[in-house]
């Protein structure tokens, strides 16, 4: 997992809405990044309903941040979920999973004794300068968004 104070790994992915996301081009922002393993799932759907609803209530832009979330599901998919729950932050397709893996949120997971290979569940805040201010490692979906917005406001 990539670790505080290092530069975060690019970030170059097609969003629900068919355009590209630069991590790059929102350096001087903070960059909320959460990786979740499959839209339209419960813990999934439990973590973007509720960063959706700290965004609508502008709690984020108290921070100078903006979220985006980061899932291997293909756009067509993203959208769906974008639109069945009216999420209003960027979602980004990382089907060959190159980003989670360089941020280290690619690995194996265990299901009823199976192993395989799948998104570890984390976050990660991108400060202003491009460096990961804070990890987030094994989230748990409820309260994180809660948890997202304390470390940013401990940030400033």
């Amino acid at each position: 997992m990539v670790n505080e104070g290092t530069k975060a790994p690019a970030i170059k992915l097609e969003t629900d809405a068919g355009e590209k996301f630069d991590l790059a081009a929102h350096k001087g922002q903070n960059v909320v990044v959460y990786f979740y393993p499959k839209a339209d799932t419960p813990g999934c759907t439990t973590e973007a309903c509720e960063f959706r609803d700290a965004w609508a209530a502008e709690n984020f832009a108290k921070y100078d941040a903006i979220v985006v979330g980061v899932s291997p599901d293909q756009p067509k998919a993203l959208t769906k979920f974008k639109e069945k729950f009216h999420l209003n932050f960027p979602l980004l397709a990382d089907p060959e999973h190159t980003v989670a893996e360089a941020y280290g949120a690619w690995g194996e997971k265990s299901m009823y004794g199976k192993k395989y290979m799948g998104i570890l569940r984390s976050t990660f805040i991108v400060g202003k300068d491009g460096k990961v201010a804070k990890v987030f490692p094994k989230v748990t979906p409820k309260g994180h968004a809660e948890e997202v917005l304390a470390a940013l406001a401990e940030l400033q």
